[in-house]
């Protein structure tokens, strides 16, 4: 049984990976990353994501990664929502973004290029789009979602919540 030990112990706390992404937003283009040869996605454009590392708050851990992947430097704006991903145990986290510094310059290990998009150049982008980031990018592109903002007046600060 998934989350027992050799000695039939249930761990506590049970496991699950958690991803984040940013969907990161600069004069009405998405930031958009290529992944590189060799990575599970490879050769194909998606938002910034990655796992969030063991003591890291998603939030800081979509930043970090739209940061490591792009060289974009992001702002939270808020949650955009959850989605279980296609591997069972997956969780992902998207957080909407909004461009700070930087211009996009992919990190040269999991990502090999890195640019803004708007609805008109992702039309005529020839390489492929990750399925799910594609559908999440449009919709965001055509303003088809709610935000749920942080709120660090909670009882946990700075810890951030979403309600």
């Amino acid at each position: 049984m998934a989350g027992e030990s050799d000695t039939g112990a249930t761990a506590w706390p049970p496991r699950m990976a958690v991803c984040v992404g940013a969907v990161v937003l600069r004069k009405g283009g998405v930031l958009l990353v290529r992944q590189a040869a060799g990575h599970a996605l490879g050769g194909q454009w998606s938002i910034p994501w990655g796992l969030v590392d063991e003591g890291e708050a998603p939030e800081a851990a979509a930043l970090r990664e739209t940061y490591e992947e792009s060289g974009v430097q992001a702002e939270l704006k808020g949650l955009l929502g959850i989605q279980n991903l296609s591997q069972a145990g997956w969780l992902g986290l998207v957080l909407l973004c909004h461009h700070v510094a930087g211009q996009p310059a992919p990190d040269g290990i999991e990502t090999d290029r890195a640019a803004y998009f708007s609805w008109e150049a992702l039309d005529a982008l020839e390489e492929p789009i990750e399925h799910w980031c594609e559908w999440l990018v449009r919709r965001v592109l055509r303003g088809d979602y709610t935000l749920i903002p942080a709120l660090p007046d909670n009882p946990y600060r700075p810890r951030l919540a979403f309600l």
